[in-house]
């Protein structure tokens, strides 16, 4: 009889060694958002944040900032996440920037 010598294939992650790599789809990005209320009114959202970060000391900067109301909601699923009244989209990216808390390229803008 003769042996036959064969490898039975298992999973195979393609992305197991980019998980630690700095590579471009790697990265945790911030969503900011913005949704639609009623009328002519919005809400933008802030999501993404690393969890180190004190949400409330941010919300209290960003309201004091760009004089609106806002406030930190936890979610199941994603986490603490920042709401603001009114389209603060450029508004927060150009603040988290500044501020140091996050790089431009770690920013992804949502919305119409």
């Amino acid at each position: 009889m003769v042996e036959l010598d064969f490898q039975i294939p298992s999973a195979f992650d393609p992305f197991a060694d980019a998980k630690d790599s700095d590579a471009p789809g790697t990265k945790a990005y911030v969503h900011i958002r913005v949704q639609q209320r009623n009328g002519k009114k919005c809400l933008t959202t802030v999501q993404g944040l690393k969890k180190e970060f004190s949400y409330e000391k941010i919300l209290k900067d960003v309201k004091k900032e760009f004089c609106c109301n806002g406030n930190v909601v936890q979610d199941k699923e994603l986490g603490k996440i920042i709401q603001l009244q009114g389209d603060q989209r450029k508004n927060v990216s150009q603040f988290l920037v500044q501020a140091g808390l996050v790089k431009k390229d770690q920013i992804k803008i949502h919305g119409f």
